[in-house]
């Protein structure tokens, strides 16, 4: 089946990095030939047939900037067949053959329910700072996630070291602990607590005792999901136990997912935006694209959406041996 014409669109969090895979897939599409439309408001804009024409200057110096430029919204009457069964005949009214579709695990999981009811040729691509989309090691967005919450961490550390206190950092992972894990070791932080792992909460004030009367201050990076509650509510149950400590609370939130997206996160949103055209011209469908080792991969979007991702076992072994 040949494409004449393809469709993209971002939906669910945005991640830095999704301009740079709009701006691949629409230059890849010219190069070969292809027309290409732009959804604005992901799968909303997909109902309400919110389509924009795109050529290679229409995403010039876009590749630096965070957000997308086709901005995002919640569908609820995407979420139903029906709306499923209309998203579909806009795509054919509009002759558009193919669709590419830029997000994490809620996208491609209303990617899957189109193409396997609607039967629509499409290629999801693997983007979200939580890193938690099976068929990509890294996810668009996540370098740059980690690195504004870093800048944010030595930031702390610097007035955390003045007066001695303790900071409860809380970073996004509302299901996974890949950016508190990874921030953590990188701004050698005290502790992390992230959902994958049963926290103690009689663990983390022993830490704290040993390490404030050795180091003065401390870092802690709480993942939102942790079972503990978050942040403040962590905060206070040391508070509790702890008085004589002065507590800090600093939630980094939505910050993380604006900014200028890092080489790492450019470099990867290009590479998966141009293989998505590529692989749809090459006869792929209902498939997320990704990077697996190095390599550009399709890994089916049944298959994606079921595979656990575990942050690296090593991690957990070498924060305590880093934050004495």
């Amino acid at each position: 089946m040949s494409i004449r014409h393809l469709a993209l669109l971002t939906s669910g969090g945005d991640a830095p990095g999704m301009n740079a895979a709009i701006r691949a897939v629409v230059r890849t599409a010219h190069f070969h030939g292809i027309k290409a439309t732009g959804i604005m408001d992901g799968y909303e804009g997909l109902m309400k047939k919110s389509f924009i024409e795109l050529g290679p200057r229409d995403v010039r110096n876009i590749v630096q900037r965070g957000g997308t430029m086709l901005r995002s919204a919640r569908s609820e009457t995407f979420k139903t067949p029906e709306g499923r069964t209309t998203a579909a005949k806009n795509l054919r009214e509009a002759g558009i053959d193919a669709l590419i579709c830029i997000g994490g695990g809620g996208t491609q999981a209303g990617a899957h329910q189109l193409a396997v009811e609607q039967g629509v040729r499409l290629i999801g691509v693997a983007s979200t700072i939580d890193n938690d989309l099976g068929g990509s090691d890294r996810t668009i967005g996540f370098d740059t996630a980690c690195n504004t919450a870093l800048e944010a961490m030595d930031r702390l550390r610097d007035t955390a070291s003045s007066y001695g206190r303790i900071f409860f950092v809380e970073v996004m992972g509302r299901d996974t602990g890949f950016i508190a894990m990874h921030t953590g070791i990188a701004a050698g932080a005290e502790y992390v607590m992230v959902p994958e792992r049963k926290e103690n909460v009689d663990e983390l004030v022993r830490v704290l005792e040993n390490r404030s009367k050795e180091k003065g201050s401390c870092i802690v990076v709480v993942a939102e999901g942790d079972e503990e509650g978050g942040a403040f509510k962590l905060a206070d149950r040391v508070k509790q136990r702890c008085p004589q400590f002065d507590i800090r609370v600093s939630v980094l939130g939505h910050l993380q997912r604006g900014g200028n997206p890092t080489h790492a996160d450019r470099l990867l949103a290009s590479r998966l935006g141009a293989a998505a055209v590529e692989g749809l011209l090459s006869g792929k469908s209902h498939c997320v694209v990704g990077v697996v080792k190095g390599e550009l991969t399709f890994t089916p979007h049944a298959v994606a959406l079921a595979e656990k991702k575990v942050i690296e076992p090593d991690l957990f072994r070498l924060l305590p041996m880093l934050a004495v």
